[in-house]
């Protein structure tokens, strides 16, 4: 009894102060005003418009997804549905939403807001789809035949086939649920009025300065630590550093390879690392010349030395991509040899392709630091550097960032520097969307076809055997490697600085910057 009594004076005074003690025995600090600072601004803030990290970031503590992943992992766990059950056969899914749920605007969660969201997206009769403007809906839903309210709190997904990363798809942020009534009443402007249910409430966007966020009050899950939370643009890499370690941001994204050791030197800071399901390539435009040709395809993977950029350009802190796929991803095939870097074999291919004269093309980059590229235009330069020793002469074009990821997806490109990041976990996400000629115009950037892939990618979907779906991934990724859509980069560390004061911040394999369970130490 005394020692009851004990925990209950020792809860009262942490209450009092504005903490409480989480589940593994840590206290956590209500208040205060976090700032993480991205290279570049969101594009959009409707989770279904966009494709860009940096508003996903943004999107995942604004929106709730059926499902999510558990913190740190790929793994499912309930969020706005609290269970679910699926059907033998793999092609029903019936969801029992989370009651008593609320959107921002005060409207209710419930089984008609999910079949208004999803139908937003995929039927043409909706009276709020917008045509184009929904780049995951193909192959993150395109497999719903029907969604129906079963009554208030329950939903059901009806599958044209199997899916095997149906519930995974579920997780992702592009598959959060946005207010019905939101949609109704900003139209076409809700990508810049965000209004979901999840941890923090939107407040304001102030164009490539600041997103600002305040605490859900009233959030299922608990309130967030945090009262507020902002995201600022800081386009160079060594001024977000400065400002960091300054203490006027808390967090950052876009670490120079070569200023690692100076976070890991500094008493202030902590560098939070992982592997990085993620994959940095230059998209070959294979509907233009030349690199309609396999063999000149090829000859660029060739001419590019991989290996060098790896070790000097990223500081070590990335691996050689062998393929299309992070090697920390289940159905990786460890077989790839890829394209070690063979000038002479370039050459070779070049002649046997009708160029042995070389040749001139525009090679597209962008300034700001990605994750998968934390270097952003330099890449660029020693790329060119590296194709010029094989005859090929690459004109760099620098365009602004939004810009750049229209123009990528209409095509209006001949090559292009790009990059993934996992979604979800499932080599589905990386391989589909890639590769799928469904998806020219979107997301396959190499406007690539090839039928035999094609029928594979769609196989290994309706399989939910994971030992046969990786027998066909490994099979789709050798005949990739041989046509050589892309060059084929790297694959970089997961590495992000933060205050030493930001506690319980965890990294997702997905990359996106989840807050709710974040506070900071006052």
């Amino acid at each position: 009894m005394r020692k009851f009594l004990i925990i209950l004076m020792v809860l009262a005074v942490i209450l009092a102060s504005g903490g409480t003690v989480m589940a593994d025995g840590h206290e956590g600090e209500y208040g205060g005003t976090l700032i993480y600072a991205q290279g570049a601004d969101a594009d959009a803030l409707d989770p279904h418009m966009t494709t860009l990290g940096n508003s996903a970031d943004v999107i995942v503590n604004v929106f709730d997804g059926l499902v999510r992943f558990k913190a740190g992992t790929t793994e499912i766990e309930p969020a706005l549905a609290a269970s679910w059950e699926i059907s033998d056969d793999g092609l029903e899914y019936v969801f029992n939403l989370r009651e008593g749920v609320e959107f921002h605007d005060g409207t209710p969660f419930n089984a008609e807001a999910v079949v208004f969201d999803i139908q937003r997206q995929l039927d043409p009769d909706h009276p709020y789809y917008l045509e184009g403007s929904f780049p995951y809906a193909g192959f993150s839903l395109g497999m719903i035949e029907e969604v129906t309210a079963v009554d208030e709190y329950t939903v059901k997904f009806t599958l044209e086939n199997p899916y095997a990363p149906f519930l995974k798809n579920l997780a992702m942020f592009a598959t959060m649920i946005v207010s019905p009534e939101a949609v109704k009443e900003y139209g076409e402007d809700i990508f810049k009025n965000p209004v979901g249910t999840g941890a923090f409430k939107f407040v304001e966007w102030v164009r490539d300065d600041s997103i600002t966020l305040e605490a859900n009050e009233d959030y299922w899950d608990g309130r967030p630590y945090l009262d507020e939370l902002i995201f600022t643009v800081i386009p160079n890499n060594q001024t977000r550093l400065l400002e960091l370690e300054e203490g006027n941001i808390h967090v950052m994204e876009g670490l120079n390879p070569t200023d690692v050791e100076r976070v890991i030197e500094n008493d202030e800071l902590e560098l939070l690392e992982a592997p990085g399901l993620n994959v940095g390539y230059i998209a070959l435009h294979n509907e233009k010349e030349p690199f309609g040709n396999k063999k000149v395809r090829q000859a660029m993977n060739y001419a590019i030395n991989k290996e060098e950029i790896t070790e000097y350009l990223m500081g070590g802190q990335a691996t050689v991509a062998k393929g299309a796929l992070p090697p920390t991803i289940w159905s990786y095939d460890e077989e790839l040899e890829g394209y070690p870097y063979d000038p002479e074999k370039a050459k070779s291919l070049l002649e046997e392709a009708g160029y042995g004269d070389g040749f001139e093309f525009t090679l597209r980059t962008y300034s700001a630091p990605r994750s998968y590229n934390p270097v952003g235009a330099r890449l660029a330069t020693a790329v060119q550097q590296y194709l010029s020793e094989v005859g090929v002469d690459a004109e760099i074009e620098q365009l602004e960032w939004g810009t750049y990821i229209e123009e990528g997806k209409a095509g209006k490109h001949t090559a292009a520097f790009f990059g993934w990041i996992a979604d979800n976990g499932d080599p589905d996400n990386f391989l589909n969307v890639f590769f799928n000629s469904d998806n020219r115009g979107s997301t396959n950037r190499a406007f690539y076809v090839n039928e035999e892939v094609d029928q594979l990618l769609k196989d290994a979907q309706q399989i939910t055997d994971e030992e046969k779906r990786e027998e066909i991934y490994k099979e789709v990724q050798q005949i990739i490697v041989e046509d050589a859509p892309f060059v084929f980069l790297n694959h970089m560390k997961m590495q992000i600085p933060v205050r030493t004061n930001v506690k319980n911040y965890v990294l997702y394999p997905t990359n996106n910057k989840y807050f709710h369970k974040v506070w900071l130490d006052q």
